[in-house]
């Protein structure tokens, strides 16, 4: 069996995806065969694997730092909230059943069952299996049967290393009090620290850092800078106010303006990544109409709910702005979940249950909701450029005969819809598509001509390489990696005691 090791986090958005990225961006620059591996994701951003599964957005990045291809024992459980209590459950790429917070515990026996057969395989096939916990690993409440940090972690013997989250306060008794509070049999698999987002003179800090090894015989294991413009295939809508690094100047007079609508359920809003990458395009997420007012271009994104966010939309006088955009012949984009709001008509027996539901009326199109789930890897054409995306959802549209089609969507004026995520992350059809908007807007915009999103992406991936190599200590991960937790780790009180 390979080695392995669990990266787990004092908080959700500690930074666990990028620093488990970052180790297998390493690794895989050292010629060793790694993979990305996450028990349990709870996500909307997600994505289909080559053979139709579908999976965590943050464990296809991982894999693409890993140069690996992407696959479903990566991540064997996928929660996608759908309400305020409900979440359908994926495993191994495959919707299974809708879910409450409590109706999902007694599913967890069986399913930890799958995941340390997932686990198991991945390390049979690769040298290293670089494993990312999900929220906090000391959420005493639910130990009793967790399946992806610690409960994980025990049943496969993984050392465990945390991340705690300097730029939000409290790192000391963060990550003190995450290994205090484990049991006994917990603790003596965490064997070190990582500090994370760290901004200033790190002198300041070394003092703090050896009282924490004083205290809980555990080493810190490389403190990293805060880096503006990580942003990578993020998992929740927490991450769309992060620092993404300065906008680039636009090449042309004018900047083009891009509202996306934050919906509540808001999902794969990763779609909107290449666009906010292009010199002098500002991407701004809006909640009320007048946030719509002065864009050039209005994105309706992918949700987890289509009915249930488009009586949201209505509630904020939504509705009202894009009618007013489409009837001045001004852009509108949807993408799958806002594709669907377009049409005239949403008749949903599957998801809301709400049967037949008026739409926005933007496009001449019906949609229905199958209970069985559309996934996939559509390739085609749009505006003279090769178009190639993935496709995830219940909701399948129908054209009306003879409506301009457009990637396996429809077009009418200024008012475009697709069901396909990732369009925009082909270059030449970015680039025609902001051209049209910068025309019909009467934009003195110019494109650039040689944005190569792919090639930033993997710029950013190196990025988070660097970040391990030059700011951790590589050879004390490799030990763990290699040999486990030390056997001599002392145990902290409370939970010494259990």
């Amino acid at each position: 069996m390979s080695g392995a090791l669990l990266v787990a986090g004092t908080t959700s958005d500690a930074g666990k995806s990028v620093v488990t990225a970052g180790i297998c961006r390493w690794l895989a620059r050292q010629g060793v065969s790694v993979a990305p591996f996450k028990a349990q994701n709870m996500s909307n951003n997600s994505h289909v694997t080559v053979d139709g599964a579908e999976i965590g957005r943050a464990q296809v990045m991982q894999a693409a730092a890993a140069r690996v291809e992407p696959e479903a024992a990566m991540n064997p459980v996928l929660l996608k909230p759908g309400g305020e209590n409900s979440s359908q459950v994926v495993v191994l790429g495959r919707a299974v059943a809708e879910v409450t917070a409590l109706s999902y515990r007694p599913m967890k026996a069986a399913l930890l069952e799958q995941v340390l057969s997932s686990l198991a395989d991945l390390r049979r096939r690769f040298d290293v299996v670089v494993c990312e916990g999900a929220g906090s690993p000391t959420e005493i409440n639910l130990r009793a049967d967790d399946i992806a940090n610690m409960g994980l972690a025990t049943a496969a013997q993984l050392p465990v290393v945390v991340v705690g989250d300097i730029d939000r306060g409290g790192l000391f008794p963060a990550l003190y009090g995450t290994v205090a509070l484990m049991p006994a049999a917990d603790q003596r698999l965490v064997a070190g620290f990582l500090v994370n987002k760290f901004r200033g003179d790190q002198r300041l800090l070394a003092p703090g850092l050896e009282t924490l090894q004083q205290l809980t015989g555990r080493p810190t294991l490389g403190v990293l800078p805060w880096l503006a413009g990580l942003w990578l295939d993020v998992e929740d809508s927490l991450d769309l106010t992060g620092d993404r690094g300065p906008t680039l100047p636009p090449l042309g007079d004018d900047v083009l303006r891009v509202s996306v609508v934050q919906l509540p359920r808001l999902s794969n809003f990763t779609d909107l990544d290449a666009l906010a990458a292009e010199p002098g395009v500002l991407v701004r997420y809006a909640t009320r109409p007048e946030e719509l007012a002065d864009a050039d271009l209005v994105v309706l994104p992918g949700t987890r709910s289509t009915v249930s966010d488009l009586g949201w939309l209505r509630a904020r006088g939504l509705d009202v702005a894009l009618a007013r955009r489409a009837a001045d012949e001004l852009p509108v984009l949807g993408i799958c979940g806002g594709h669907q709001m377009l049409a005239r008509t949403i008749t949903d027996d599957v998801e809301s249950r709400a049967g037949v539901v008026a739409g926005l009326g933007l496009l001449p199109t019906e949609v229905r909701f199958d209970p069985v789930k559309t996934l996939g890897r559509p390739t085609g054409s749009a505006l003279g450029h090769p178009v190639h995306g993935y496709e995830i959802h219940h909701g399948v549209v129908v054209p009306d005969d003879g409506a301009e089609p457009f990637l396996d969507g429809v077009r009418a004026g200024s008012v475009w819809g697709t069901t396909w995520h990732g369009a925009l992350e082909n270059d030449g059809f970015r680039r025609a598509f902001l051209t049209e908007v910068a025309r019909r807007t009467g934009r003195r915009f110019v494109v650039a001509p040689d944005t190569d999103f792919a090639h930033l992406r993997e710029a950013r991936l190196d990025r988070l390489g660097d970040l391990v190599v030059e700011h951790a200590d590589t050879d004390a991960l490799w030990r763990l990696v290699e040999q486990g937790p030390p056997a001599d780790l002392p145990l902290l009180a409370p939970g010494a005691g259990r």
